[in-house]
């Protein structure tokens, strides 16, 4: 991960975004056993959703809840820290996680910023409602200059 953060240090980096399918909140350890559970039931649907295919995650063999964990810690120290940001998508009802969003600086070019979203594969029918809340939230919220986020 580069350490170039992907918005200016005077931006104040949004904490949720509600719509009514769900709500995005910043991914954090008190979500662990949801969030675990969550993609440990969908990796295969996860792994062929737009931005993530041919990559190794979620990996196959899943994780322990301890090494899922040190996952949402690291994801969390990098939002404290502005080098990217990772929203956990949750069910508006029960607040059980029904997938996640990551915004980070590209790599190679810092200045653009990549997004990924992901939701269960029971709840596959999210994944484009999500896309496109999520693209008009960044156009309308963030100061960025150049987003890729896969098409749904």
């Amino acid at each position: 991960m580069t350490t170039h953060p992907p918005v200016p240090a005077d931006f104040t980096v949004p904490r949720e975004l509600l719509a009514p399918e769900f709500r995005l909140e910043p991914l954090g350890e008190q979500h662990n056993d949801s969030d675990l559970a969550a993609w440990t039931s969908s990796i295969e649907h996860i792994r062929a959703t737009p931005g993530f295919v041919g990559r190794n995650w979620p990996p196959v063999a899943g994780m322990t809840a301890e090494q899922n964990l040190a996952d949402l810690r690291g994801h969390a120290a990098d939002f404290a820290n502005r080098a990217g940001f990772t929203y956990t998508v949750l069910d508006p009802a029960g607040g059980e996680v029904i997938g996640c969003v990551y915004l980070h600086p590209d790599r190679e070019d810092p200045s653009v910023a990549v997004v990924s979203s992901w939701v269960r594969a029971d709840r596959a029918e999210l994944d484009a409602p999500l896309y496109r809340a999520v693209r008009a939230w960044l156009s309308e919220r963030w100061p960025l200059d150049e987003v890729r986020y896969a098409s749904r």
